[in-house]
């Protein structure tokens, strides 16, 4: 049934019947019981088009992806994140609009989507350091939040992080604390905010111990599980080659070990690893013991909280940007061990 059909079978207008499910005020309330009660019987729900048309909203959240990053679509923590907010959206009666475009099309894109109110509010992913999308968003006026931080940008807007930088900083540490001094990292793109943090927060923690941080120890790149196992195989080639190595993702974790075992070394004892954990639903971290010691934060309930912190300020304009900083915590497995001694 649509809804032309249920107006037609309550003897009321398309209007008034719109209205009422939607709980606007000025439908009495015996009409909007009456109208409820019929949706029930008739098992009718209004589209999305249709409730759009009666509240003047979209009930669409974009998310524009620059194909530059096209690898976000089969990345599996863009994945859990998207599944999270697709959890918040659907409970809010609420669509996904996504977007992969060139580049250079991304502004135009965002106009498009402002101009033709296809969307109430959109979700930025990946932000670089100095991320133009902030400014063109603000100029815009279209609600949006960021999917982490732009650290040069000064304008305030909604965010949602994790603590990267006390994260890598606290997992460093940790290795210190075992007796490790030659320690490794496995960083994603810095030009991109979270990887920038997480290396500050690495070097952060080299310097309190006294240690300066040595180039050939440091590698950045797409988080795949062949980088991991390249940038592991280099450092451990090196006559001075670390007993640790602290990685930005559990998928470049799994190529640094495979580097360990191939150069017939153990993970654990040999040479010690922690990766960054976002909790992924198809790559767990073993079962009641973690294979890998792991900063832990899940990328889908970032996803289920920045999605509703959009929702919040498109139903609440007026109010300030809400910003949320997310701790991760340090799981220890069976990954990492004292230094070993040398003969």
């Amino acid at each position: 049934m649509n809804l032309k059909e249920l107006s037609q079978n309550l003897g009321l207008s398309q209007t008034t019947v719109s209205r009422a499910l939607n709980g606007y005020p000025e439908v009495s309330t015996a009409t909007r019981r009456r109208v409820e009660e019929a949706a029930r019987t008739f098992n009718y729900s209004p589209s999305t088009r249709a409730k759009g048309l009666a509240t003047g909203k979209a009930l669409a959240i974009g998310h524009v992806i620059p194909l530059s990053s096209k690898h976000e679509m089969v990345n599996p923590v863009f994945g859990d994140f998207i599944a999270g907010a697709g959890e918040t959206y659907s409970r809010n009666g609420f669509e996904m609009i996504l977007s992969i475009v060139a580049d250079d099309d991304e502004r135009r894109i965002y106009q498009g989507l402002k101009s033709r109110r296809a969307v109430d509010g959109v979700i930025v992913h990946g932000p670089v350091m100095d991320d133009p999308r902030i400014p063109l968003l603000h100029k815009l006026d279209l609600p949006f939040a960021v999917h982490g931080r732009a650290s040069v940008n000064e304008t305030p807007y909604a965010w949602l992080d994790m603590n990267n930088r006390n994260a890598f900083k606290r997992a460093t540490d940790f290795l210190f604390d075992l007796g490790h001094q030659r320690i490794g990292l496995v960083n994603g793109l810095e030009f991109m905010d979270f990887a920038y943090r997480r290396r500050n927060g690495y070097v952060a923690s080299l310097t309190e111990h006294c240690v300066t941080p040595d180039p050939n120890l440091m590698r950045s790149g797409e988080m795949t599980e062949d980088f991991g196992y390249v940038s592991a195989r280099q450092m451990l080639a090196l006559e001075d080659a670390p007993t640790a190595i602290l990685c930005s993702s559990m998928i470049s974790a799994l190529g640094v070990r495979r580097a360990i075992e191939e150069k017939g070394l153990v993970m654990g004892s040999d040479v010690s690893v922690i990766s960054h954990d976002d909790v992924l639903s198809y790559l767990k971290n073993g079962g009641d013991t973690p294979i890998f010691t792991a900063t832990r934060s899940s990328v889908r309930e970032a996803g289920r909280q920045l999605a509703q912190m959009l929702l919040d300020a498109i139903e609440n304009p007026a109010r300030p940007p809400q910003t949320k900083l997310l701790e991760a915590e340090l799981v220890v497995g069976t990954s990492t061990g004292p230094a070993p001694r040398k003969d």
